[in-house]
């Protein structure tokens, strides 16, 4: 059986090698569409708070035109983030429970959003994101698929470190039940360390899968005024849709 992000070695003792499996650069594009959605709001946005920041490779982009609150589950992804991000504020908790006492201008949600795999959880979390959320802001979920866009596909890459290190890693995404709400993903990776040693670690995770009026629906049921959009991308070869709620100013 899958393990949970809290059990997952790749958000414990492997979240050292994040940056090589993932790197800052590769989400230049992906957040520059980001900050074009939260700049959607009606009213000014300058604070955001992004929930399941993992190493902080988003916020190392939107950090240049927003003051960014960085949460996770994590506390080694957190450290990765600091590393990258000093000048951000970072928080350990759970997207579906975490409470900051605070509002936001916006709030956002990378593929962090994944591993909500339940409605239950899914609806906790975007519950949280319109109790962070100003009225007049607004909140960005990126999942990486939905039931009408999933596709079975592998991938693999990697790259080398300056101190000698390096990761090669192969994903492979299925779905073993189309009826119900998760995917798997499987990943292989080779990480070499900087003597030389290789070691290789296998997981499986077990992500969300829901359809567009299941988006709709549950961001509607928080009381956001939502929407879907298409990401604009010279990457992916299938766009993502990603969700927008608006939250009303009264």
């Amino acid at each position: 059986m899958p393990d949970t992000p809290t059990t997952l070695r790749f958000y414990g003792d492997l979240a050292v090698w994040w940056p090589l499996i993932s790197p800052p650069q590769e989400y230049a594009e992906e957040a520059a569409f980001v900050a074009a959605l939260v700049q959607s709001a009606s009213i000014p946005v300058r604070q955001v708070l992004e929930l399941g920041s993992g190493g902080g490779h988003n916020a190392a982009h939107l950090k240049a035109s927003f003051a960014m609150t960085l949460l996770d589950l994590s506390a080694p992804m957190l450290d990765v983030s600091r590393r990258l991000n000093p000048e951000c504020d970072h928080q350990l908790g759970d997207m579906r429970t975490v409470r900051l006492g605070r509002t936001f201008d916006a709030v956002f949600i990378h593929d962090a959003i994944d591993y909500m795999t339940t409605e239950t959880d899914l609806r906790a979390a975007v519950e949280t994101a319109f109790v962070h959320c100003r009225p007049g802001g607004v909140a960005v979920f990126v999942p990486d698929a939905t039931t009408e866009t999933f596709e079975e596909a592998s991938d693999h890459g990697g790259n080398d470190g300056t101190d000698g290190r390096g990761v090669r890693y192969l994903e492979w995404t299925w779905d073993p039940d189309p009826h119900d709400s998760w995917s798997l993903t499987e990943y292989a990776f080779l990480l070499r360390d900087t003597d030389g040693a290789v070691q290789v670690v296998h997981e499986t995770h077990r992500t969300g899968l829901f359809g567009r009026i299941d988006w709709l629906r549950i961001l509607a049921g928080a009381g956001f005024d939502p929407m879907a959009a298409t990401e604009a991308t010279t990457e992916d070869p299938t766009p993502r849709e990603l969700f927008v709620g608006h939250r009303p100013v009264t």
